[in-house]
C-alpha cells in the first residue's frame, strides 16, 4: 500500500484528495496549520472505513516542522510516494497595499512550502528511483487576476517549478506534475463575495458552475497512477482557460 502527503488537507480542495485517495488504497497523512479538529474528524471518518488515516499539523512554510511530520509518517506508515502539495493561502489586496510582512507570509507558505515537503521526501524517491508529486496551481498562476498580484505570482512559480523538476527528476522515475484548478466552491473562493462568483458563472465559466474539491480530486487519482505522464498542467476550471 503506498503513502500519501497531502497538506492543507483538513477541508476544501485538500480534504477531497486526502478522502479520495485513502477510499483508493492509500496510507494517508492529512496535513493542517491550524484545523485540527477538522483533520482528526476527516480521520477518524476514513478510519471508520477501513482506510488507513492519520493527521499531522505543521506549518509548510516551516522546514523543521515539516521534516518533523514526513518523520512521524514514515514511522507510522513508512516513506512518502506521493506527494500533493496543496496547502496555500490568499489574501486579496491592491498591490500598493501588500505589506512586505504579507508578500513574504504567501511566498513562503504556497511556494517555499512546496519547496520544504519536496526536500523532505525526495531523498526516499531518489532512492528507489519512484514517486509522484502533485503540486496545486491556479488558473490565477496562468491568467493573473486584479488584486491577486502575490498569490498570482507563486502559483505562477509553481508551474515552472513543476515543469523543471519533472524534467530534473524523470531520469530517476519521479513524476512531477501539476493542477491548475479554477474557482472551486471552498472557503478560499468565499471572500469574492456572492455577487461576484455568480458572475464568474455566468460571464466567464463557460461550464456555467463553480467547480467542485471532489473534481480536483479525481484528477489527482488519475495523475497518481499516470506513469507516463510528467511536466503536464492540468487544468480543471470548467474551460475558464481555453
Amino acid at each position: 500500500m503506498n503513502v500519501a502527503l497531502v497538506t492543507g488537507s483538513s477541508r476544501g480542495i485538500g480534504a477531497a484528495c486526502a478522502a479520495a485517495l485513502a477510499r483508493s488504497g492509500y496510507k494517508v497523512c492529512i496535513n493542517c496549520i491550524e484545523r485540527m479538529d477538522l483533520a482528526e474528524k476527516l480521520a477518524a471518518l476514513l478510519r471508520s472505513e477501513g482506510h488507513k488515516a492519520i493527521c499531522h499539523q505543521a506549518d509548510v512554510a516551516d522546514a523543521a516542522a515539516v521534516n518533523e511530520m514526513v518523520r512521524h509518517i514514515e514511522a507510522d506508515f513508512g516513506p512518502v510516494d506521493l506527494l500533493v502539495n496543496n496547502a496555500g493561502i490568499a489574501i486579496p489586496q491592491q498591490f500598493q497595499d501588500i505589506k512586505p510582512e504579507t508578500w513574504k507570509r504567501i511566498f513562503d507558505v504556497n511556494l517555499g512550502g512546496c519547496y520544504n515537503t519536496i526536500q523532505a521526501v525526495l531523498p526516499h524517491m531518489l532512492h528507489e528511483h519512484s514517486g509522484c508529486i502533485i503540486n496545486m496551481s491556479s488558473i490565477w498562476g496562468q491568467h493573473g487576476a486584479s488584486c491577486e498580484s502575490a498569490y498570482a505570482s507563486t502559483k505562477h512559480a509553481i508551474i515552472g517549478l513543476s515543469r523543471s523538476l519533472a524534467a530534473e527528476l524523470a531520469p530517476s522515475g519521479i513524476r512531477v506534475n501539476c493542477i491548475a484548478p479554477g474557482v472551486i466552491d471552498t472557503d478560499m473562493v468565499q471572500v469574492l463575495g456572492q455577487e461576484t462568483l455568480d458572475m464568474l458563472s455566468r460571464e466567464q465559466i463557460p461550464l456555467g458552475r463553480l467547480g467542485r474539491p471532489e473534481e480536483i480530486a479525481r484528477t489527482v487519482l488519475y495523475l497518481a497512477e499516470a506513469g507516463y505522464t510528467t511536466g503536464q498542467v492540468i487544468g480543471v476550471d470548467g474551460g475558464f482557460i481555453i
